[in-house]
């Protein structure tokens, strides 16, 4: 796959913005330009200026809301829903899921998002970010985890569902781990194979092969060892997590960020917010999840019961978490639903009562302070990597308009422009 970007060799490049949305002030300012040049926003000036030299470009965007490039917090890049996911496992090598990746990476750059967590694959997600990195590929900044980290049986077994002459053996290196000793040599096996940040699933989930989609599946010294382990090697810990009593152990033991959290108690959102503990709700894949499980033979038996117990109860959760308080960054568990979609969250967000510039601060400096990027990302200022946005009419009066994403930048290079 060939970049589909403008390469520019202008100095410096000038874009007059209609509204600018900053990531950080809950203030609109009209009129603006961003000067960009190496990559990196030179200045924020008030007017429609235009370039002073003829080496330099003009982005027109004076009919457009323009903003920082978007941040998902939650997303699975490797692959996508479908009815065949799960025979997929046994019939497609990694060189295709390689392959159809990079659809998935350009898609989600394309609608908007420049930067993205990845929390879990099988590896390949590792080489892509590498591949993006290098400018060999299109796609969105990544972070990933690599392989999640699973008990036995777990959530991210990757062996679970399988017939027991198929299963092998799966342990800390392909992320399944029992006991102290085990978790503590997961983590470090994450940090050989290159991981940005570690993912551990702390209780049952909905698309895995189990009945049980929010017991705890991990103990106690389990928890302790691996946030310890991490935090030895320099790793966050997301904690994917349904049920009440592995969400606790989780933020207990010190985990930076809660994912999905449906069936998160009072006691712990007031744990999360004395801890500093992020979450990141996922409102998009539980909806989506509920829909399919309607649908015969879109999901295994033993999975569709969770779907629809679980999907319809997390944008609520979301709401009583933001009303109480608990900081939350953007997350949707795309490729759960269709990569492209993950707009759609901004809908949820808002009707459940987040007004919408919370929302989009939530998937720009929200992102960037989960990442621990919030000197390089997140907003529109003078000094950050040029990542920006524009889409048409004002998100502010219609959060629809997310959608409408017609410039993409990132990282100074311009990959959408549709002005």
């Amino acid at each position: 796959m060939f970049l589909s970007c403008f390469q520019l060799a202008a100095q410096k490049q000038y874009i007059q913005c209609g509204r600018l949305i900053d990531g950080k002030s809950d203030k609109v300012r009209r009129e603006m330009t961003v000067i960009v040049a190496d990559g990196r926003i030179e200045s924020i000036e008030k007017g429609f200026l235009t370039p002073e030299n003829e080496e330099d470009r003009l982005i027109d965007c004076r009919h457009l809301t323009v903003m920082p490039g978007l941040m998902d917090m939650h997303v699975h890049i490797e692959g996508e829903t479908s009815p065949d996911h799960y025979l997929k496992r046994f019939t497609q090598n990694r060189e295709v899921t390689a392959f159809e990746s990079l659809t998935y990476a350009e898609r989600t750059l394309m609608a908007g998002f420049t930067t993205v967590r990845d929390l879990g694959g099988s590896g390949v997600n590792i080489a892509l970010r590498d591949a993006i990195n290098k400018g060999l590929v299109t796609g969105p900044r990544i972070f990933t985890c690599g392989k999640s980290i699973a008990s036995t049986g777990g959530h991210a077994d990757p062996t679970s569902g399988f017939r027991r002459t198929l299963e092998g053996d799966a342990g800390p290196r392909e992320g399944v781990a029992d006991g102290v000793a085990q978790c503590t040599e997961a983590v470090r096996w994450r940090y050989k194979n290159g991981a940005d940040l570690i993912k551990i699933t702390g209780t049952g989930g909905v698309l895995s092969m189990a009945k049980n989609g929010e017991n705890p599946q991990f103990s106690r010294e389990e928890m302790n060892a691996i946030v310890q382990t991490a935090k030895d090697y320099g790793f966050h810990v997301a904690v994917h997590a349904h049920g009440a009593e592995g969400m606790k152990r989780a933020v207990l033991a010190g985990v930076h960020s809660i994912e999905h959290g449906t069936l998160m108690t009072p006691e712990i959102m007031d744990l999360m917010i004395e801890k500093g503990t992020w979450y990141v709700p996922t409102i998009t894949a539980g909806k989506f999840v509920a829909e399919k499980a309607k649908i015969p033979g879109y999901y295994p038996e033993v999975i569709r019961p969770k779907a629809l117990a679980i999907g319809p109860k997390i944008q609520a959760t979301f709401a009583r978490a933001y009303k109480r308080g608990v900081q939350i960054a953007f997350g949707t568990d795309a490729g759960v639903y269709p990569h492209g979609e993950n707009w759609k969250e901004f809908l949820y967000m808002t009707e459940a009562g987040m007004p919408p510039m919370e929302a989009i601060q939530s998937a720009t400096m929200g992102g960037a302070m989960l990442l621990g990027m919030e000197d390089e990302l997140g907003s529109v200022e003078a000094g950050k990597r040029a990542d920006i946005i524009a889409v048409e009419g004002n998100p502010l009066e219609n959060i629809a308009q997310m959608k409408q994403v017609r410039f993409v930048m990132k990282d100074g290079v311009i990959y959408k422009s549709e002005l």
